[in-house]
């Protein structure tokens, strides 16, 4: 009896988890760039006195949907978008590299470049090597070349020509060694910063949707829902069971 009583209780408890996976998914629809969190687990022996004759579910890993999200126009020209598989990158808040597909760049009055969140777009020289953040004159009239160059037109000049100030490092390290943190923003697994890749490259005015799929979470959440149900008359199940043999136990 109590092997099922193990079953439910822990598939409840993980369902529950998967509910709130969902739930923060469909709250960041309209977040650009945002990848789909996804939860696998798996069943695992109980431990103790005797042989594992019970078992349990627990948390396997938690991952991501890589699958590309819509790009839409905004003719803004500190707007960038992804071309295909690529990732910005930017200086999380303890200072280390983060990646990230969230284009909607910003200038802060000191010059820097900037995610909405206000992470520092990090860059490389020409010879692709780090050069942190980037900074630039906070009125100029920026240009973001499909190579990720930052530039603006030198005003008065004839002819005309174009100031870079950097450019910004964009990388495609291996899916498998990314990890999604708290905040959002992907880290390397091993903690070693990826190296730039010169062949990505970015569209300007222009930003990547979310790649959550409404129709299909909201089918996720009514199913779990079923299955939350389905383990809850399990334990109900159990219960009956236990009272019916006692009272059998009783009897004799």
């Amino acid at each position: 009896m109590d092997r099922l009583i193990y079953t439910a209780m822990t598939g409840a408890k993980q369902i529950m988890e998967q509910q709130t996976t969902v739930s923060h998914n469909m709250a960041n629809v309209g977040t650009t760039g945002f990848r789909a969190q996804i939860d696998t687990f798996r069943a695992v022996p109980v431990e103790g006195k005797g042989l594992p004759t019970r078992t349990q579910v627990i948390d396997d890993t938690v991952g991501a949907d890589f699958t590309e999200g819509t790009i839409h126009k905004t003719d803004r020209n500190l707007d960038v978008a992804i071309k295909g598989q690529g990732w910005l990158t930017v200086q999380a808040p303890d200072g280390k590299e983060a990646y990230t597909r969230s284009g909607a760049l910003k200038l802060t009055q000191n010059g820097i470049l900037q995610t909405q969140n206000g992470m520092a777009v990090q860059g490389i020289d020409t010879m692709g090597i780090d050069s942190g953040p980037i900074t630039v004159p906070y009125d100029a009239s920026l240009v973001i070349g499909k190579d990720g160059t930052v530039s603006s037109l030198v005003p008065g000049s004839v002819p005309a020509t174009m100031e870079i100030f950097g450019r910004i490092k964009l990388v495609n390290p291996p899916l498998a060694s990314l990890k999604r943190g708290d905040d959002g923003l992907f880290r390397s697994s091993t903690g070693v910063p990826a190296p730039a890749n010169l062949n990505v490259g970015i569209l300007n005015g222009a930003l990547e949707d979310s790649n959550v799929n409404v129709v299909d979470s909201m089918v996720r959440m009514i199913s779990l829902g079923r299955q939350f149900d389905m383990n809850m008359s399990l334990l109900k199940s159990a219960q009956d069971d236990a009272s019916k043999a006692s009272e059998i136990l009783k009897l004799g």
